[in-house]
């Protein structure tokens, strides 16, 4: 899925993430750092679900987006996904 997000022309980098959901089990976080220029928006959020929904399927989309300034890197420069999943959602999540 994170491919799929890199495709879309706003996406500078991008994280996705399992997050416990009560009605699904799992539901799909995306964190995505837009590239210079872009606004995030609930539009643009909407946007990118669909990107994914229409390569992957509907059931692949992320089901919250939250718009990050960088994603947390070990020093080897791999994405610390624990602490993806560990983080609250932001306040100002787009969805």
């Amino acid at each position: 899925m994170e491919g799929c997000l890199l495709e879309h022309p706003a996406v500078e980098q991008c994280a996705v993430v399992g997050v416990p959901d009560e009605t699904r089990g799992e539901a799909v976080r995306a964190f995505v750092l837009l590239r210079p220029g872009q606004v995030p928006s609930p539009a643009l959020a909407d946007e990118l679900a669909s990107h994914v929904a229409r390569r992957l399927g509907t059931f692949q989309r992320p089901r919250e987006i939250e718009w990050i300034d960088e994603l947390p890197m070990t020093v080897s420069g791999k994405i610390k996904r624990a602490e993806l999943r560990t983080r609250q959602p932001a306040a100002a999540k787009a969805r």
